[in-house]
């Protein structure tokens, strides 16, 4: 026996991708329940919290959040001088302050959010709850991060994925950019300083095999930039987690009877070579919020529409880091390390990066508008 109708949808998940999503679906109308197994909307913070310039305007919360303008990026590669990539502009924020913001906002839309309200499995009788409780909806959004449980119940799949681990530590000198490291040390991902008021997030990314050496490898990164007089010893927070790099996943279907649509991680929109997912995730929960107005209102095209638009906003600048990042993955093997061409070809900041790319003697064609997406 299926359990009494609950809501119009239920979202999983509460970061930027769900509260956007839950505020479109409300302030359209339909009744909203959005669940989060946190036990407060964005904490804890895992998160280097550095927004670009596409996001500005798109999200409710964002002014109050806003802890730092940042207008350029710095690349180092050992070896060679540093690369300036001028007017890369963006916003260092709260982390915690905004998801906050936008889940106000859609509570004051007329969503009902629970914390602290974890999913154990989609079954007929609707989605239920680790405490037994039982809610149904006929449209669920998954906006539970990349290892996502929604994902996983139409057949999505596992992702690939990045480890990463941050300290936040004294910053000692005004800075403006955001600061990228390359090195073959760091497999599959890369290091940065991200610059906050008088505090800075230093973090790297690897790959999963390479979890052990993290601490190790953040560790020499933060003595060099204490010894440079940069930054300060004193570590005052820690955190980490895991990105997903594998692109644009299946993002819609259906499970024991209902629709389902993914935004945010759990669709794979993070970019696989920055690891910039905040703007993507508030354009798609806001994207599967307003599609989830329109099924109900008799649209029946609107969840494959959605997958669609998805695709238009999201899939070229998606394949092209996933090309490029799978390029450089190939170039190391046990006994030869990626060289410093090898690491130029993937990283935004040069011109190899944006250069044709062939692969298996194909041609990629992608569109130079991918630029200007987060």
């Amino acid at each position: 026996m299926r359990a009494g109708l609950a809501a119009d949808l239920v979202v999983v998940g509460l970061g930027p991708a769900g509260a956007s999503a839950a505020l479109a679906a409300a302030s359209g109308g339909l009744r909203v329940i959005g669940l989060d197994r946190r036990r407060e909307a964005g904490l804890p913070v895992q998160c280097a919290e550095f927004v670009p310039g596409p996001l500005l305007g798109q999200a409710s919360g964002l002014p109050e959040a806003i802890r730092q303008p940042i207008s350029a990026m710095h690349t180092y590669l050992a070896g060679e001088a540093p690369c300036l990539t001028a007017d890369f502009r963006g916003q260092m924020i709260d982390r915690a302050a905004f998801d906050q913001a936008l889940v106000s906002a859609a509570v004051d839309a007329g969503a009902q959010v629970r914390f602290g309200a974890s999913v154990k499995a989609i079954t007929p009788e609707g989605v239920v709850l680790q405490n037994g409780e039982i809610l149904d909806a006929p449209v669920l959004i998954g906006a539970d991060g990349p290892r996502s449980l929604l994902g996983l119940a139409i057949g999505a799949g596992a992702q690939a994925l990045v480890e990463t681990r941050q300290i936040t530590v004294p910053l000692h000198e005004p800075h403006a950019a955001t600061d990228i490291f390359l090195s073959p040390d760091y497999r599959g991902g890369y290091a940065w300083l991200f610059p906050k008021g008088a505090v800075a997030h230093i973090g790297l990314g690897v790959e999963p095999a390479l979890r052990h050496q993290l601490k190790g490898l953040l560790e020499a990164l933060h003595a060099a930039l204490v010894a440079t007089g940069r930054v300060g010893r004193e570590i005052m927070n820690l955190t980490g987690g895991a990105i997903p790099v594998g692109g644009l996943r299946r993002c819609t279907g259906m499970a024991q009877g209902r629709s389902i649509l993914l935004a945010g991680d759990a669709a794979g929109l993070t970019n696989p070579v920055t690891g910039a997912g905040i703007a993507s995730a508030v354009q798609s929960g806001r994207m599967a919020g307003e599609a989830t107005v329109r099924l109900a209102q008799g649209h029946t095209q609107a969840v494959s529409d959605y997958a669609l638009d998805l695709d238009d906003i999201f899939g070229v600048s998606l394949a092209r880091a996933v090309a490029r990042r799978t390029h450089l993955m190939a170039k190391p093997t046990a006994d030869v390390r990626a060289q410093p061409q090898h690491l130029r070809q993937g990283w935004i900041a040069y011109p190899e990066y944006w250069a044709p790319l062939t692969i298996d003697g194909t041609r990629q064609n992608f569109s130079h508008n991918e630029r200007a997406l987060p």
